[in-house]
């Protein structure tokens, strides 16, 4: 996936703007054996291409002012509620440099496995990616995981997963934590606790004293 760049010359949040208003985003590009530089690029074309995954884990093919750069995606910032994007970052990539990256997971045969087709559960998915480290070389755009053996009650831990060649996992938090999970669907219950009936209370009648007629005299 390619990408097309410009140098940046002009900095700050006002130049920024500018730069918005002429449907271009402002970003940088560091790391590698190059000095950190500020970049331009067009809008609408980087928006679509972020729409694809493969351009969130895969070494891109930059062209900056005409000269060829391999970057990594690294940051991206949005707008918080429009579809715009306002910063974005990049990392240069040297051959022979180990990089971190995190990887998406692609689930196989998941419809098919006995936990959907013969139970009617739900498969669960706890993790959607993977944080691994390799060489530039050998960097996977996913790690699948067939599903299809899956029965209710199983489920898939870190490590089950056969990652490629040269590909190592960075550990984050618990060491074999669980992937995804094969459940029954939740089943509406009934609520067997009868609703006391509401107590009626009863008014009790007030019985007045009894009033003498005026003037009248005792016996």
């Amino acid at each position: 996936m390619k990408v097309i760049a410009s140098t940046r010359t002009a900095h700050g949040t006002s130049a920024s703007r500018r730069l918005r208003h002429e449907k271009k985003v402002p970003g940088i590009i560091y790391g590698g054996d190059g000095q950190p530089a500020s970049i331009e690029i067009d809008h609408n074309p980087l928006y679509h291409a972020l729409r694809v995954e493969a351009f969130h884990s895969s070494i891109l093919d930059m062209e900056l002012d005409g000269a060829a750069e391999r970057v990594l995606l690294r940051d991206v910032q949005w707008h918080p509620f429009k579809p715009l994007i306002l910063h974005i970052d990049f990392q240069r990539v040297s051959a022979g440099k180990a990089i971190h990256m995190h990887v998406p997971f692609h689930f196989l045969n998941e419809e098919s496995s006995p936990a959907v087709k013969l139970s009617g559960g739900l498969i669960n998915h706890v993790m959607m990616d993977v944080e691994i480290s390799c060489l530039p070389r050998d960097l996977p755009e996913y790690i699948e995981i067939d599903l299809g053996e899956m029965k209710i009650g199983d489920s898939v831990h870190l490590n089950e997963v056969v990652f490629p060649e040269g590909v190592t996992r960075i550990p984050h938090g618990k060491e074999n934590a669980v992937i995804v999970t094969a459940t029954l669907p939740p089943v509406a219950g009934t609520d067997d606790t009868e609703e006391a009936e509401e107590e009626v209370v009863e008014p009790v009648p007030t019985v007045a004293a009894p009033v003498k007629p005026a003037g009248e005299k005792k016996a």
